[in-house]
């Protein structure tokens, strides 16, 4: 365990290091190729999804702040007093800097795969909230996690807050054992305030993942760069193209890179052709109603207590408690 700065504690837990080739390895090896959304966030990934929050096609990460702006003070009430606060994805913690300054909790564990992201956004949290006891955990959150190092803080519950869209990555089967791991870690009369992006108009979802500037596709197209530079590979980042779609049948976007030629690839001492047309699925966000989510919740174990949302229906969080 690293000391960074006084009452900020860095733990390191990454994943095993061959799975990344591995895991790749795997999803070109799938009749349609996939690749984990998971490992877009290289330093380079994260600062093109942080301009993307920005653009004006992208409608989630202003609605979300604003939303947090207006009703934080609304969400500290429910969550009560004397808690320990536990972000997955922390990012830059944009809005958890809001939710911190209504709530006022014990600690805050931000987990995140990006570890120099972690590290900056923690230490920046900590200087704005000097007696805030703040353990930065790297760590791949989508997988079950036991966090000892918390399990001696005197709190009164756990609350788990997963901020901006990324339930919306896992496919139904996959949040539901998402969210039931993080009822085991919130324990008993813990809790959980997730971020929701929720169906509406398919225009409107069409240009938040396919902007003018073209940030999504160069974020889309960094996955490869980055699958070059740590593995590797030799793919043609300029034989690739972005493609993104609302699957509507799926309830979901979809982004894909599709290959404009035949072409070949090699990776780990194998091989990968693609045909013209052919694609790697890198990305799903599926969108909810809230009674679709509140359903899911259910079934993972929550109970939905309490949901926020946008005059224009665009974006829910939503307050889930551990049924005692």
């Amino acid at each position: 365990m690293e000391q960074v700065r006084p009452r900020v504690a860095f733990h390191d837990l990454p994943p095993a290091a061959g799975s990344f080739l591995e895991d790749v390895l795997s999803g070109l090896s799938r009749p349609q190729k996939t690749l984990s959304p998971k490992y877009f966030y290289d330093a380079r990934g994260c600062e093109l999804f942080d301009a993307i929050c920005g653009l004006p096609e992208y409608y989630p990460t202003r609605t979300e702040m604003a939303m947090m702006q207006r009703y934080a003070p609304e969400m500290a009430e429910h969550l009560g007093p004397d808690c320990i606060l536990i972000e997955y994805g922390s990012g830059t913690s944009r809005k958890t800097h809001v939710l911190i300054a209504a709530l006022e909790p014990v600690a805050y564990v931000p987990i995140d795969i990006a570890g120099e992201q972690l590290r900056v956004s923690a230490v920046r949290l900590a200087e704005a909230f000097p007696q805030l006891k703040i353990v930065a955990v790297r760590a791949d959150y989508s997988q079950a996690l036991r966090l000892p190092e918390i399990d001696g803080m005197p709190a009164r519950r756990r609350v788990i807050y997963f901020p901006g869209s990324t339930i919306g990555n896992f496919t139904v089967p996959e949040a539901r054992a998402f969210l039931q791991n993080a009822r085991s870690l919130a324990g008993a009369a813990g809790a959980m305030l997730v971020g929701v992006d929720l169906k509406k108009d398919h225009a409107l979802l069409h240009a938040a993942y396919n902007d003018a500037q073209g940030v999504t596709a160069e974020f889309n197209l960094n996955l490869l760069a980055r699958i070059n530079r740590e593995l590797g590979a030799d793919f043609d980042l300029a034989a690739f193209r972005h493609h993104a779609f609302y699957n509507a049948g799926a309830g979901r976007v979809e982004m894909h890179l599709v290959s404009l030629k035949a072409q070949r690839a090699a990776l780990g001492g194998r091989s990968f052709d693609f045909r013209p047309g052919e694609t790697i699925h890198t990305e799903n966000s599926y969108k909810y109603s809230i009674e679709e989510f509140q359903r899911l919740a259910r079934s993972a174990g929550f109970e939905p207590a309490a949901c926020w949302t946008d005059p224009q229906q665009l974006f829910a969080v939503h307050y889930l408690t551990v049924p005692r």
